[in-house]
C-alpha cells in the first residue's frame, strides 16, 4: 500500500476565494492510500516547500499530490522540493485547481466539489506512477539565427561576443532588414544607417559569426541542444569568395529595368546589382529572371568586365548541413498588401504611398535622393495627408479582401509623427494633416515627441477617418474625411497621401514554424512560452524568439528582446549536457506488429524499426519487425500512442492505465 501526501494551496485568494481549500484537504485526506493531507496559503513559497519536504520524511511518503495552479507554472518547483527530500521527482502529481477550477467558477460549492474531483484523479494517477530517471544528451555549442535584420544582428553579436559560434541565415542578398530602408529613427531623429551599418560591419568581421546571405532554411530535425539544419544557399551566379564588390559589373550591365526591392519598386536597378552601398556581404547578385545571358544565352558583359572572375552563370543552389544547440527566430515583418484598400486610390495614383515608401523618398539613397517630391511629376508637394491605422485595428473579414489586422501595429503613430516633423522642418511651407483613431505613444519620451509635432511644428492632428481619396484631373488628390471632434465632413485638396499600413509577420514565418514545431497565433506571430515569465522562449525547447516575429515592436524594444533571446540561448549553450525528459514513449515488443503507424506520425523522427528474433527454440527462428524509440530524440508528445492499433506504444508517466485511472476517479 502506497503512502501518499496531499498538499492544497490557497494561492492567496486566487483559489481560496472560490474553493474551500480546508474541505478539499480534509476530504482528500480520507482517500485510500492518503496518509497525510494539509493546506497552506502559498505552497510554492519556501515555507510551503518545507512543509512538503518535512511531510515526506516524517510520514515516509512515496507519492505526493499538490493541488495548486497549472503544472506549467510550478511543477518544476515542486519536483525540486520532492527530490530534495529524497523522493523521485516523478512521483509527484499536480492537480490544477486554479486555471481549471477556481478561475472558471463563481459558486464556491461547485468549485470545491470540482477541486476534490481533480484531486482524486491526481491521487489515482500517482498510485500508478513509477520512478523515472532523466537521461542526458550533449549540447552542440553553436547557435543559429534565422533572419538578418536588427533583431538577428543584435542576437548574433551578443552570442558571438560570449565566445560561441553563431550562423545568421538571411533570405535577402544582404543583412540589415527593414532598418536599412529607414531614414531617421524616433524619438531621437538620429540616422538609421549610422546606427545599423557599424553593427553590420561588426557581424562581418566577427570571427564567431558566419553569414549565410541569400539563403533559406530547408529542413530542421533534432531536438534541444542537438538540432540538425539544412540551409539552402540560393544561386546568385556570383562567387562570394572571389567578388570584391568593385561594382564595375553593375555599371556595364545593359539591362536596366529590374524593379529594386530595396526601393520597394520605386526605382530600377540592373540585372546584376549590389542592393545598396553598405550591403553586407558587399557582393553582387544576378537576377536570373532578367539576365539576358541566363534567359537567352546572349550577353555575358558582366563576366567580361569582372577582373576577379567571380561570375558563374552555371552556379546552382547549394545545401549546407550544420548542427546547432539553439535556434533563434528573427524573421521580421512586412507591411500588408493594400490591394483591398482601393478607397485610398493606392493603385490609382503614384502620389498615394505607404509609410515605408515615404521613408525611401526621404532617404538620401532613395528614388528622389532624399528630396520630398511627388512621384508623378517630381514637384514638391505643398499639402500632405497622413492616414493612420490602414489595416490595423480592423476586422480581418472580406471587407478589405481579408487583409485587415485586429491588432495595433504599435509603431505607426510614432513614425507618422516623425514624418510630419521632418516634412515641416525641411519644408516649412508644407501643410501636414494627420487623420487618426487614437494616438498611441507609450514609450520613453514618445508622448513628448508627438507633442513636439503638434505644438512646435504645427502639424494638424484630426481625430477622424479618411473615407475616400479621389485623384483629380489636375493631378491633386481630394481627401474626404470626417472630424469626429467638431462633427464635420472635411474635403482636403492634397498633393500627396501617405498610408500607415499595418505590419504583419514575414511570409516565411509560418513554414519555418512548421519546421521548428513552434507555436503561432492566428495572426502568424510566433507564440511565446509564457507571456510574462518566458517572453522570448518558444514552447518548443531550444527555440527562442527575437524581434517582430513575436509581435509588433519598435527598434529599441526589438534590440532589447534580441539581447534577451541571446541571453536565454547562452544559458543553454553554456551547458555541456541537458537532462532529457524521461516521460517518453516506449514500445512493448511482444505486442508490436511492425505496422509503422507510430513512425509515420512521429514529428521528431524518434521511432525506427528493426528485425528481432523472438524464437525460443534452437532449431527454428521467428523474426518480427518491431519499433524502437530513441529516448534522446523523443519529446513525449504521445502521438504514437494514439496511432498504434495494437496498443504496443505507451508513454512513461502518462500511460493508458494511468489516464484511465484518472477517468475512473473522476467518474466515481
Amino acid at each position: 500500500m502506497q503512502r501518499i501526501g496531499v498538499f492544497v494551496c490557497h494561492c492567496g485568494t486566487n483559489i481560496a476565494s472560490t474553493v474551500d481549500v480546508k474541505t478539499v484537504a480534509e476530504t482528500l485526506g480520507k482517500e485510500p492510500a492518503v496518509v497525510f493531507a494539509t493546506d497552506y496559503p502559498y505552497m510554492c513559497s519556501e515555507a510551503g516547500q518545507n512543509i512538503i519536504k518535512e511531510a515526506i520524511k516524517e510520514h515516509h511518503l512515496d507519492g505526493v499530490v499538490v493541488c495548486s495552479c497549472s503544472p506549467r507554472m510550478h511543477e518544476a518547483t515542486f519536483r525540486k522540493a520532492v527530490a530534495a527530500a529524497g523522493l523521485n521527482p516523478y512521483m509527484l502529481e499536480v492537480a490544477n485547481i486554479r486555471e481549471q477550477c477556481s478561475w472558471i467558477h463563481k459558486n464556491k460549492e461547485e468549485g470545491t466539489a470540482k477541486a476534490i474531483v481533480l484531486g482524486r484523479a491526481a491521487i489515482a494517477k500517482v498510485q500508478l506512477n513509477a520512478p523515472l530517471i532523466a537521461g542526458e544528451s550533449p549540447v552542440v555549442k553553436r547557435a543559429l539565427v534565422i533572419g538578418g535584420g536588427i533583431a538577428g544582428i543584435q542576437t548574433a553579436l551578443d552570442i558571438a561576443e560570449a565566445g560561441y559560434p553563431v550562423d545568421i541565415v538571411e533570405k535577402e542578398p544582404t543583412i540589415g532588414g527593414k532598418m536599412t530602408q529607414i531614414d531617421k529613427t524616433f524619438p531621437t531623429l538620429d540616422c538609421s544607417s549610422c546606427i545599423l551599418t557599424p553593427k553590420m560591419v561588426e557581424c562581418a568581421q566577427n570571427e564567431n559569426i558566419t553569414i549565410y546571405s541569400y539563403s533559406e532554411i530547408e529542413a530542421v530535425t533534432g531536438f534541444v541542444g542537438n538540432f540538425s539544419v539544412k540551409i539552402r544557399r540560393k544561386k546568385r551566379y556570383v562567387d562570394e569568395t572571389k567578388c570584391t564588390g568593385c561594382g564595375i559589373c553593375t555599371e556595364k550591365c545593359p539591362v536596366k529595368n529590374v524593379p529594386s526591392a530595396y526601393d520597394l519598386g520605386l526605382k530600377n536597378h540592373r540585372a546584376i546589382y549590389i542592393p545598396f552601398a553598405q550591403a553586407i556581404p558587399n557582393v553582387a547578385v544576378i537576377d536570373g529572371d532578367y539576365c539576358n545571358k541566363i534567359q537567352k544565352g546572349k550577353c555575358g558583359v558582366c563576366a567580361r568586365f569582372c577582373s576577379a572572375g567571380a561570375i558563374n552563370y552555371e552556379q546552382e543552389d547549394q545545401i549546407v548541413e550544420e548542427k546547432y544547440g539553439a535556434i533563434i527566430a528573427a524573421t521580421g515583418y512586412n507591411p500588408i498588401s493594400l490591394d483591398g484598400y482601393d478607397e485610398f486610390a493606392y493603385s490609382q495614383s503614384k502620389d498615394v504611398v505607404t509609410s515605408l515608401e515615404f521613408e525611401r523618398i526621404l532617404k538620401a539613397d532613395g528614388p528622389t535622393e532624399g528630396h520630398l517630391e511627388r512621384l508623378s511629376d517630381h514637384k514638391q508637394p505643398k499639402t500632405l495627408v497622413f492616414v493612420q491605422c490602414v489595416g490595423s485595428r480592423q476586422s480581418g473579414d472580406a471587407t478589405h479582401g481579408g487583409c485587415g489586422k485586429e491588432y495595433c501595429s504599435k509603431i505607426c503613430c510614432m513614425y507618422t509623427a516623425k514624418h510630419a516633423m521632418l516634412c515641416r522642418e525641411k519644408y516649412p511651407d508644407t501643410d501636414v494633416y494627420v487623420f487618426y483613431i487614437d494616438v498611441r505613444t507609450p514609450g520613453k519620451n514618445y508622448d513628448e515627441f508627438y507633442r513636439r509635432a503638434v505644438e512646435q511644428y504645427g502639424v494638424h492632428y484630426i481625430k477622424g477617418m479618411v473615407g475616400k481619396v479621389s485623384p483629380q484631373a489636375d493631378g491633386s488628390l481630394m481627401v474626404q474625411a470626417s472630424d469626429l471632434l467638431s462633427n464635420e465632413q472635411l474635403h482636403i485638396k492634397a498633393d500627396m497621401v501617405v498610408l500607415a499600413a499595418a505590419i504583419e509577420p514575414d511570409k516565411t514565418a509560418r513554414p519555418l514554424a512548421t519546421m521548428l514545431t513552434a507555436s503561432m497565433d492566428t495572426n502568424d506571430f510566433f507564440t511565446e512560452a509564457h507571456a510574462k515569465l518566458r517572453p522570448v522562449e518558444s514552447p518548443t525547447a531550444g527555440v527562442f524568439l527575437s524581434g517582430v516575429c513575436q509581435g509588433p515592436k519598435d527598434i529599441p524594444e526589438t534590440v532589447s528582446q534580441a539581447s534577451a533571446a541571446a541571453a536565454k540561448a547562452l544559458g543553454l549553450l553554456a551547458k555541456d549536457k541537458l537532462s532529457c525528459n524521461p516521460c517518453v514513449a516506449h514500445s512493448n515488443e511482444m505486442m508490436c506488429n511492425g505496422c509503422s503507424s507510430c513512425a509515420n506520425v512521429c514529428p521528431y523522427g524518434a521511432i525506427t524499426y528493426s528485425d528481432k528474433d523472438f524464437s525460443r527454440r534452437k532449431d527454428g527462428s521467428m523474426i518480427r519487425r518491431v519499433a524502437s524509440v530513441n529516448e534522446a530524440v523523443c519529446q513525449g508528445c504521445g502521438a504514437c500512442t494514439v496511432a498504434c492499433p495494437s496498443g504496443a506504444m505507451d508513454l512513461k508517466g502518462f500511460s493508458t492505465s494511468q489516464i484511465m485511472a484518472e477517468v475512473d476517479a473522476i467518474c466515481k
